[in-house]
């Protein structure tokens, strides 16, 4: 994890090499305090879609849980007794 001040954003080529491929946010501080995270895109999108997929994994736990899975055999008879297949 590295830590910079916010003075240091003035030299975008050190902040674009901190972040390229160490796969980890660089956070920027300003009177000592976290004000801004920069990171390289591609961590971001990673990140991101860890977010999406753990949250999908959570709705698709609760469904489960609360009974609102349906077997797929049953599911695809009923289709099909339903339109006529």
């Amino acid at each position: 994890m590295k830590i910079v001040p916010m003075r240091d954003l003035k030299d975008t080529v050190k902040i674009e090499s901190m972040c390229i491929g160490k796969n980890e946010p660089v956070f920027v501080t300003k009177n000592g305090y976290g004000r801004l995270v920069v990171m390289d895109i591609e961590y971001f999108e990673s990140i991101m879609r860890q977010a999406y997929e753990a949250k999908l994994l959570n709705e698709a736990i609760d469904e489960y849980e609360n009974g609102k899975v349906v077997d797929g055999k049953i599911a695809i008879e009923e289709l099909k007794n339903k339109y006529g297949f």
